[in-house]
């Protein structure tokens, strides 16, 4: 594998891979690599034919510096693990590489409409902004065929599909299926943050989801949503929301309706804020 710290020089042996007619994968992370992120490099190796990851810490997504600061850092082992996984090339940046302008300094502003104002959106104004300026900022520096990200983070991928549209990107978005523990608690890398007895108590996140879906045919969603929100509660979260919201343009519902759905949460644990969602309809 690869390493590069400059986007020029990924560029330039980019250039060289799509001369030679290869079909170029990308997965971004944030690094902290679990097996979710590398289902991602598989499923970019059974697409493409040469896979490039990267590994940034994004600050100008983080609304609480705090929450920037203590995200964990694995870079070692993270490299081991992508060699292992078969990727080819590995952007690893620094902030001054990819904000050369400043964090604060000026950036593009995206129109991501509706899809920006709700849930993450909702509860982390400008989060969606941080998103769209890293990711177009590594599209420029990668120009994948194909581009790879998890389902777990269902609403960034409605927002990066909007990215795609916004700046005329030709790349495939490929929106991989959500890894979970043998408990049903989704992989993250926030998990790492989590006390032993925090970890018990997360997976009443992932049973909450499951226990809605499972009723969703036969109960009303405010119905649901609020004896969800108090499961949560009890079991030791501060909820964020608990929402029902069309799988194509993310509307919030109150009853199910044809097409596919998404029942999506956010709830803190402690310090920790943890996100989840399952897919419901056709």
């Amino acid at each position: 594998m690869y390493l590069f710290k400059r986007a020029a020089d990924l560029r330039e042996a980019l250039g060289q891979e799509k001369k030679a007619g290869r079909r170029i994968g990308f997965a971004p992370t944030m690094g902290a690599l679990h097996q979710g992120h590398i289902s991602l490099i598989q499923a970019a190796k059974a697409q493409s034919d040469i896979v490039v990851a990267s590994i940034f810490v994004n600050p100008t997504q983080f609304n609480d510096p705090k929450d920037f600061e203590k995200y964990p850092s694995t870079i070692q082992q993270d490299i081991l693990l992508l060699t292992a996984a078969g990727a080819d090339y590995l952007f690893l940046p620094s902030v001054a590489e990819m904000y050369p302008e400043g964090v604060n300094g000026s950036h593009p502003h995206y129109d991501f409409g509706y899809i920006e104002s709700v849930l993450e959106g909702a509860s982390r104004p400008g989060h969606f902004q941080g998103v769209g300026i890293i990711v177009h900022k590594l599209l420029d520096a990668v120009e994948p065929d194909d581009l790879f990200m998890g389902q777990k983070d269902f609403q960034q991928c409605m927002i990066i599909k909007r990215l795609l549209e916004i700046t005329g990107s030709k790349a495939t978005l490929f929106i991989c299926p959500t890894l979970r523990e043998p408990d049903g608690l989704a992989m993250s890398s926030r998990n790492m943050r989590l006390t032993p007895e925090q970890r018990v108590t997360a997976v009443e996140i992932s049973r909450t989801l499951q226990w809605v879906k499972d009723n969703l045919a036969d109960r009303p969603f405010p119905e649901l949503r609020a004896e969800g929100l108090a499961r949560l509660e009890k079991a030791g979260f501060v909820p964020d929301y608990l929402q029902l919201a069309s799988g194509s343009d993310l509307r919030l519902l109150e009853a199910p309706e044809n097409g596919p759905m998404a029942i999506l949460v956010a709830a803190r644990l402690g310090d920790i804020r943890l996100i989840d969602n399952m897919t419901a309809g056709r």
